[in-house]
């Protein structure tokens, strides 16, 4: 009994030495993306993105976008949800349209239109998609910047 405790002991604090693969993938998110529009997992995701916006099915887009998704640049209402921003201002249309877009990389996102990154002065809605915990998630969908 004893001689198994004692060789035990040593296994256990090899084990305790690994790194945490949890550690590392943490580490990654916060790396800037590299382009990855060509991306199976990318194209598919935003193939996915593109079914549920032209059906409005609120449930997948919810279990698709970030837990932080912006879509407004003030403080919403309280109580107000994503959706009914959505369709009181008619921008299901612009989110399909810029959806049908280019996505390029840009920091921790890939972004479309592309002319967020090269125009200083587009002032037209743009979307952002972002890997949370190993997934592909809708991070925002906002209009042009608001006057500073």
């Amino acid at each position: 009994m004893i001689f198994r405790s004692l060789v035990c002991l040593p296994f256990i604090g090899m084990l305790s030495t690994c790194d945490s693969p949890y550690k590392k993938s943490d580490e990654a998110e916060r790396k800037p993306l590299k382009y990855q529009a060509k991306d199976q997992s990318f194209q598919a995701f935003v193939g996915r993105l593109k079914i549920a916006v032209a059906k409005k099915d609120r449930a997948v887009l919810a279990s698709m976008m970030a837990s932080d998704f912006g879509y407004r640049w003030d403080n919403p209402p309280p109580n107000e949800v994503v959706f009914d921003y959505w369709d009181q201002h008619n921008v299901w249309p612009e989110i399909s349209q810029i959806l049908r877009q280019k996505f390029e990389a840009k920091d921790l996102y890939m972004v479309a239109p592309p002319e967020v990154i090269t125009n200083p002065d587009y002032s037209g809605y743009r979307a952002g998609m972002r890997i949370v915990s190993g997934s592909w998630r809708f991070a925002y969908f906002v209009p042009g910047e608001p006057a500073q």
